[in-house]
């Protein structure tokens, strides 16, 4: 699988609100839904002059600069890096086979797919960091897409959405509540996507997680999970007091 393919299943299955082509750069209107709709990205010839007008740009839209860095694109990230921007969030994507994943089904009544998303899903959304502006973009997607409520001790204990870029799936804003980790509910809900995916035709179910995320890391490799990408964002960094 391309990386090409899995940064075009990112963005289908996690869109911004718009994006703005502006020279060699793409620029996206995030409307506070995270770097991930918000970074803009090198879509032509890399021109250090045209750095400006990416910054321009996304001052217009009401967004600090910030650049989303592929891993073939060192021209970009030494010039950034010049400039004073430094490194945040190194990303990498995790990829599974859905039909290893959907063999062992989850126990039951311990993971559901549905949409729309019911109240409590949201609540537990909202009291683990994943406020409107980032459940908009859930709204936002126009493919097959399912919310994934995982439940433990006959109570909600998690939640996740999932998504389809032809034949894969991508599973984002995995969210457990502290009482219910690492119990398992993780797990069911990820096997319960990919029932889910496996059901819409997928053939790989693939998440983005954060490099300092050592509990995320762990649970996909605990799942079969390896690692097919990486990716950083580049942003100035604050002025001290």
């Amino acid at each position: 699988m391309s990386l090409a393919r899995l940064f075009a299943g990112q963005e289908t299955t996690w869109p911004p609100a718009a994006r703005h082509i502006a020279g060699p750069w793409c620029l996206r209107d995030g409307q506070g839904g995270g770097k991930r709709v918000a970074a803009a990205t090198l879509e032509g010839a890399f021109d250090p002059a045209a750095i400006p007008e990416a910054e321009a740009g996304m001052r217009a839209l009401g967004q600090d600069p910030l650049f989303m860095v592929r891993p073939d694109e060192t021209a970009l990230d030494a010039d950034l890096a010049a400039r004073g921007y430094v490194v945040v969030d190194p990303v990498t994507i995790l990829s599974g086979a859905v039909a290893d994943l959907a063999a062992e089904p989850p126990p039951p009544v311990s993971a559901f797919t549905l949409w729309e998303p019911l109240a409590i899903m949201d609540e537990l959304w909202a009291e683990n960091g994943i406020g409107p502006a980032r459940r908009a973009v859930m709204a936002r997607v126009q493919g097959p897409k399912t919310a994934v409520l995982g439940r433990r001790k006959d109570r909600a204990a998690g939640v996740a959405f999932a998504a389809l870029c032809r034949d894969m799936a991508f599973v984002h804003a995995v969210a457990v509540s502290p009482d219910y980790r690492r119990q398992g509910t993780a797990v069911n809900m990820m096997r319960a996507a990919a029932q889910w995916a496996q059901d819409q035709g997928a053939t790989s179910l693939n998440v983005l997680v954060t490099d300092h995320n050592h509990a995320a890391r762990a649970l996909y490799a605990s799942l079969n999970m390896r690692d097919v990408g990486h990716y950083h964002y580049r942003m100035i960094a604050p002025q001290k007091a």
